[in-house]
């Protein structure tokens, strides 16, 4: 049993307990050689033994330790001492979006636009893999909001790797809201589109401040909420939320791509005629 103050994998010493589940304790600890700040996760190696198949909480581990982008916590070390296996990773401090949203509402469309050009860039990250990592859940409560305004997306607890020979997703997994329609159905596997929809709720969430998961339960236009919102924004995230996958974007790149031009779009004939139709998705 360890207790705080106690150095672990040769140079964590625990500091405090900043977390806890039901098979692991997170633990903020400071870096012996270099002073820096770590959160050390403890996890009961008896807690994550599933006979024939790798517990979730590993894979999760498996897939973070290949991330080396400014986006994702950076994991350091991964050892076993004693009953424990430890996961020594960066610490992330600021302030999780759905807070910064409940405590401000919605944020401005500047603001709204740099946070999903930088998720944007994070998913192009994962997409760009072989095979292409799946975040599959995209919402605020997995964001973090840092001090110098940069973003931090957490919990890889349903992250996947696409392959291509399945035909559906093992589980269904995903937050009610903000889950793209193929997530719960029977037969359809879960692939970047799918992560591309999360973003296109998210963006609606931030320049709405309308949580999707309550009610009305539903991703209207944005310019119900706020007709300041421009059309072409409006666009973009009603393509990105669209029910079919084959009718969003079909690469982060793509979005990517209008996120950065979409004040410059003119809106021409077929954009006005688009306007006045009811999106169904």
């Amino acid at each position: 049993m360890v207790v705080l103050q106690d150095i672990v994998g040769g140079r964590y010493r625990l500091q405090k307990l900043i977390g806890e589940g039901g098979t692991s304790k997170v633990y903020l600890a400071v870096d012996t050689q270099d002073g820096q700040l770590i959160a050390v996760k403890q996890i009961k190696r008896d807690r994550i033994v599933i006979p024939g198949q790798e517990h979730p909480l590993l894979t999760e581990i498996r897939m973070q330790e290949k991330l080396y982008h400014p986006a994702f916590p950076h994991i350091h070390k991964v050892w076993e001492e004693e009953e424990f296996l430890y996961v020594a990773m960066d610490y992330v401090e600021g302030t999780a979006l759905d807070e910064v949203l409940r405590e401000k509402g919605a944020r401005s469309e500047d603001l709204a636009v740099d946070w999903a050009k930088q998720l944007c860039r994070a998913l192009v990250y994962l997409h760009g893999f072989r095979p292409p990592v799946i975040y599959r859940d995209m919402k605020p409560g997995n964001i973090i909001l840092q001090a110098d305004g940069k973003l931090k997306l957490v919990d890889f607890g349903t992250a996947r790797e696409f392959s291509g020979k399945k035909k559906k997703d093992t589980q269904s997994l995903g937050t009610p809201g903000y889950a793209a329609p193929e997530q719960y159905k029977r037969g359809r596997q879960s692939d970047v589109r799918t992560d591309i929809y999360c973003l296109g709720v998210t963006m609606y969430h931030i320049l709405t401040g309308h949580d999707p998961s309550e009610p009305p339960y539903r991703i209207c236009s944005i310019r119900e909420w706020n007709r300041s919102l421009s059309p072409q924004l409006d666009r973009i995230v009603r393509k990105c939320t669209a029910k079919n996958p084959r009718r969003r974007y079909q690469c982060c790149e793509e979005l990517l791509k209008d996120l950065e031009t979409y004040r410059n779009i003119k809106r021409g004939f077929c954009a006005r005629i688009f306007d006045k139709i009811r999106y169904k998705g």
